[in-house]
């Protein structure tokens, strides 16, 4: 089983790569965080002092950073993966980040010999914890093929899905944080309905989960917003980010953005109160707010 390198041990890379270890394949692991790196250690891993130790020792790498910056740092800065990438070599980076700068990474990297898929994920810290995330996944088919397997370790091969051309993953990427955005904001209203009407919102969110309204942002994201629970499976501040990114898409691309722009404003709505090492979805409390409801009423 190949070696695999795996950079950024975050609130979903940690997870990621833990359940590589447990599907028995060798990783050697780099992040900027001690912590994250001794819980691989006893899980099994190997550390790397760096991105370019990390490339020194595996063909395969695996990134997931929290924006395109963070990337191109990793991968172009000194003694970054592609000072001492291997012939051959495939990254697959599974941050959130523009589709351009995807693009021209992937093309750097082919430059190189070597080959890098843009596979953003969806699923959440829930889905990174039970290997049953979604992979979208822009790039060489071929390539894909040879880490299909990796990746199956992560999220359910019929979750792997080879959306096109480089970039195409962080377009549906984008696609994704639109219909979720739009979503949440939407279930967050039909609970403030419910609520300025003295009606159980957990039972309509029962009765709504058995129609055609049933989804799995009101299953989850709604009872968090009834329960007032926010702890982050998936940060604001992380989510006000791919939503700018989404925002840049469709005005490059001529797409009218009238229902993203009100989940953005939410969302900086969140933002501004502080918030915004919450959970994305705490932005159903600026909706209860607006609806001048408090979490006790």
């Amino acid at each position: 089983m190949p070696t695999v390198g795996f950079i950024g041990l975050g609130l979903m890379g940690k997870p990621m790569a833990l359940n590589l270890r447990k599907h028995n394949f060798a990783v050697v692991a780099h992040s900027r965080s001690r912590g994250p790196v001794d819980a691989l250690l006893a899980a099994g891993a190997t550390a790397a002092i760096s991105p370019a130790d990390v490339a020194r020792q595996a063909r395969v790498i695996i990134t997931i950073l929290p924006d395109g910056p963070d990337v191109a740092s990793v991968l172009e800065g000194p003694d970054g993966v592609f000072s001492a990438m291997q012939p051959g070599a495939i990254i697959v980076d599974s941050s959130t980040i523009a589709p351009a700068t995807a693009r021209r990474l992937a093309a750097a990297a082919a430059e190189r010999g070597g080959a890098l898929l843009d596979a953003p994920v969806s699923g959440g810290e829930i889905g990174a914890i039970d290997g049953t995330l979604t992979f979208m996944v822009g790039g060489d088919a071929s390539a894909l093929a040879e880490v299909t397997p990796i990746l199956s370790a992560m999220g359910k091969p019929e979750k792997i899905v080879h959306v096109g051309a480089s970039g195409a993953g962080q377009i549906c990427k984008a696609c994704n944080q639109i219909v979720l955005g739009g979503t949440m904001a939407v279930v967050a209203e039909a609970i403030a309905l419910a609520r300025k009407n003295g009606v159980d919102p957990m039972k309509v969110r029962a009765a709504l989960l058995g129609g055609f309204a049933q989804s799995r942002v009101l299953e989850v994201h709604g009872e968090r917003m009834i329960a007032g629970n926010y702890k982050p499976g998936f940060k604001a501040k992380l989510f006000n980010k791919d939503l700018g990114i989404a925002r840049a898409a469709l005005a490059e691309a001529g797409v009218p953005a009238l229902a993203s722009s009100v989940v953005t404003e939410l969302v900086h709505a969140q933002m501004a109160a502080g918030r915004g090492e919450e959970d994305y979805s705490a932005l159903g409390d600026v909706v209860f707010a607006l609806a001048h409801l408090s979490r006790e009423s």
